[in-house]
């Protein structure tokens, strides 16, 4: 028997903004992403034994596939645009908002932006952040240490290098 109605609306409740927020770091349709994880766990004949981590790896998956896809249309509609003169032009501002930030999260690399989204917004540790991802602790370590940094360059953020305490 599939989950009952009381259990999926506690995990809609439970899960469903910051699955949300999780496939909007990997996919241009985070709500859509995670509507059809939603349904396919309802679908699911016996619920599973870690629903959480079985949401994650579903919208995960789905998030991916419909990044690849956003890709492919993207190349196609830029190739077909190619000989088109740009409507706007950037202007420059040197104050740091929310779409300047959201911007420089964007421009991260996949894999490092997934783990600043699981670190800080979703209050995953790099244990579970490397277990969905299928990496290691120390390499899901790495990849937030330098989506940081790599944030701090963009934003014009400076930090001052802090030595480490002496051991006594």
């Amino acid at each position: 028997m599939g989950l009952s109605t009381e259990e999926l609306a506690r995990l809609v409740d439970a899960y469903a903004p910051r699955l949300v927020l999780y496939a909007r770091a990997l996919c241009a349709s985070p709500e859509d992403v995670v509507q059809e994880a939603l349904i396919a766990l309802a679908a699911e004949p016996a619920p599973p034994a870690d629903a959480k981590a079985w949401l994650y790896r579903a919208v995960r998956n789905a998030a991916l596939n419909a990044a690849r896809g956003a890709r492919r249309r993207r190349r196609h509609e830029e190739e077909a645009g190619a000989h088109r003169q740009a409507w706007f032009t950037a202007a420059a501002d040197d104050a740091i908002d929310a779409a300047e930030a959201t911007a420089a999260l964007a421009a991260l690399p996949e894999a490092e932006r997934e783990v600043v989204v699981l670190r800080l917004w979703n209050r995953m540790t790099f244990e579970q952040i490397a277990e969905l991802t299928g990496s290691s602790d120390s390499t899901a370590q790495r990849r937030y240490a330098a989506a940081i940094q790599s944030l701090r360059e963009r934003l014009g953020w400076s930090c001052p290098q802090q030595t480490p305490p002496m051991k006594t």
